[in-house]
């Protein structure tokens, strides 16, 4: 890379960097990562980003065309491809020229068939509940080189960093919801029994151990009797 497209890069890095620190939707952010795809790798003609979730649903999210989409969905008919191997197994698959691709023949042809010869995949991460990959495409044969892997293995950490940011605030305000769920139906049954907060979550433990039912949900069912 030269001097000059060293110093872009480090400035776009630098911008993608501000806007995974403040608090935005996680799909604009991704959108944000596909967009620069296509400005700092030479030859992508269409980026996207594939989560797949359990049972193999999936979403095709920060897409730059329609495209992206459309592959996604060949991947998940043929249950094969380099985006579905990049989120679940590799870190990045490259595939140069899907007209002599046998790693996914069914899926190539497809790829092919729309015009699509070349892709890299980067894998996001893979957790319990869903798996990612930042997915790049072109219509032109071996377009992508060791310096598309390096540009687009920073992309990927960028929207790595943004799906696990969201992650951990959905799981924070799940959180949230739950202790004051649980507060509410403590001061429920502390009115209602005439007892201490301590005794009243002894109640509420024991209910859900008897139960063999989830704190929070004999909480809710608590605060629904009010009034009953």
């Amino acid at each position: 890379m030269t001097e000059s497209s060293n110093h872009e890069l480090a400035n776009r890095m630098a911008e993608l960097a501000r806007t995974v620190a403040t608090p935005r939707r996680v799909d604009d952010v991704l959108s944000d990562v596909t967009t620069e795809a296509k400005k700092l790798i030479p030859g992508v003609d269409a980026a996207g980003v594939l989560l797949i979730g359990k049972g193999g649903k999936f979403d095709s999210v920060g897409v730059t065309s329609e495209l992206p989409h459309q592959l996604d969905e060949l991947q998940m008919k043929y249950h094969e491809g380099p985006c579905v191997q990049a989120a679940l197994d590799e870190l990045i698959v490259r595939s140069d020229d899907f007209r002599s691709e046998e790693r996914w023949p069914r899926y190539s042809a497809a790829a092919v068939e729309l015009g699509v010869f070349s892709g890299l995949s980067f894998k996001l991460y893979t957790s319990s509940q869903t798996a990612g990959a930042l997915n790049l495409f072109a219509f032109e044969p071996n377009v992508f080189d060791a310096e598309a892997e390096t540009i687009g293995a920073v992309l990927a950490a960028h929207a790595a960093a943004a799906i696990m940011a969201s992650r951990q605030s959905e799981q924070l305000e799940s959180a949230l919801s739950t202790r004051d769920r649980i507060g509410q139906a403590k001061g429920i049954i502390m009115e209602r029994y005439d007892v201490d907060d301590v005794a009243a979550f002894d109640m509420l433990r024991k209910l859900s151990q008897d139960s063999n039912t989830r704190l929070s949900e004999v909480a809710a069912r608590v605060i629904e009797t009010r009034g009953k």
